[in-house]
């Protein structure tokens, strides 16, 4: 009998913890704003892309040389990760030519160990030659170090990137509040363009 009840109780703990659960999503549903037109989400890549420029400028001064001679700059303002043991980012971003918006992107990658909760930094690919731009604007998805080698570049020890260290035709910044972020990677940082829709869509050359 009380192996009975002590079951029964386990079965009402169940449901209720079930209920309560269902009730909390569905207020969390009710409390979630509305999504942003494309417009809206254009403008706030782009003030966002502004930012993160201006502060790899203060963080990096030299880089504003490397940028400005440049076939295009690739920005992504806010790319947020966190997870337990499977870390995943995500981040939108704007490309630019000649200083004018050339389209807009979606990027994400995956890591697998622990995550020191959710992080938020910013990344920005600098294509250096028309060779290397061309082929990013041709590809059906862009992946680093698959479709093109980046070089992540680093601050020296005098503050500096040493730019003639950066060989290859495309270099990457990786930059948080801290200034840039030393050794690490971004091979396997998958890019696609976003339509008008805010959709992923394969990248195609921009006109």
């Amino acid at each position: 009998m009380k192996t009975k009840t002590a079951s029964m109780s386990r079965s009402l703990f169940v449901a209720a913890a079930m209920a309560t659960g269902a009730l909390a999503l569905t207020a969390c549903t009710t409390t979630v704003p509305p999504e942003q037109s494309s417009v809206e989400r254009r403008d706030s890549i782009n003030e966002r892309a502004d930012a993160a420029l201006k502060r790899l400028y203060e963080v990096a001064p030299n880089s504003r040389e490397l940028v400005a001679q440049a076939k295009g700059v690739l920005i992504f303002p806010r790319v947020i990760g966190g997870g337990f043991i499977v870390g995943a980012e995500h981040g939108d971003g704007v490309l630019r030519v000649g200083g004018q918006n050339k389209g807009y992107y979606s990027t994400s990658s995956g890591s697998i160990g622990l995550q020191a909760g959710a992080q938020s930094k910013a990344i920005i690919f600098v294509f250096k030659t028309q060779e290397a731009l061309d082929k990013f604007l041709a590809s059906n998805g862009w992946t680093a170090g698959v479709d093109a080698t980046v070089a992540v570049a680093n601050l020296s020890a005098n503050g500096s990137v040493d730019l003639n260290t950066l060989r290859d035709p495309v270099v990457g910044f990786v930059m948080t509040n801290a200034g840039l972020m030393a050794g690490v990677s971004l091979e396997g940082t998958k890019v696609n363009r976003i339509d008008d829709r805010g959709k992923a869509t394969p990248i195609e050359k921009a006109k």
